[in-house]
């Protein structure tokens, strides 16, 4: 029997872990987030329209005493968006020097697609580098992976993520508590199926 809840157990624990966010990048030096629209990264399945403005907001938090130094990374040839507003352009450091242990700020950037790029996804990456008397750590990793539609926006505010209708994968936010709740009630039947067997 105490193998069935042991079985039961792990099923409620896997099922609690498909809800988790995912963590932070991390590395000995600092801690780097961010967030698409709310949503923490790495986004999938989303569509923006030419025009449609989406919040990029990260996080830096520094371990150590040393430089930080952060940027917007378009990774196509094709420059997608432009930047409505926020502390860089695209593909532009912002420097901070000198900052001490325990130093932590958030950035907000407003970007739209600009029509440049269009039927295609276009990725909105982030690079931090952590420079201490030239050791370095870096971090770099896709906060959103839209598809830009070849169709102009006509709203006026700033839009909320919203899922590819075209793609037939739903995303991990969408699918896994669906997967978590099922695995739990199957070990429920199975371990009322095994106590009937029993009697």
């Amino acid at each position: 029997m105490k193998k069935y809840l042991y079985l039961i157990v792990l099923s409620f624990v896997f099922c609690l872990n498909q809800n988790v966010l995912a963590d932070p990048v991390e590395n000995d030096f600092g801690i780097v987030n961010a967030w698409y629209n709310g949503q923490e990264a790495t986004v999938k399945n989303i569509s923006l329209k030419v025009g449609e403005p989406a919040e990029i907001t990260i996080y830096v938090y520094s371990k150590i005493d040393c430089n930080v130094y952060i940027k917007l990374i378009n990774p196509l040839v094709t420059v997608p968006y432009d930047i409505v507003s926020g502390p860089s352009e695209l593909d532009k450091f912002i420097d901070n020097h000198g900052v001490k242990s325990g130093w932590g700020e958030n950035y907000t950037w407003i970007i739209k697609p600009n029509g440049e790029w269009t039927n295609g996804n276009a990725p909105i990456n982030i690079f931090v580098q952590f420079s201490d008397c030239g050791d370095d750590r870096r971090e770099k990793f896709t906060i959103a992976n839209p598809i830009i539609l070849d169709e102009q926006y006509s709203g006026s505010s700033l839009s909320h993520t919203t899922t590819d209708p075209s793609s037939t994968d739903q995303s991990q936010s969408n699918s896994s508590p669906s997967f978590g709740i099922i695995a739990a009630l199957l070990s429920v039947v199975l371990v009322v199926m095994w106590r009937q067997r029993k009697i």
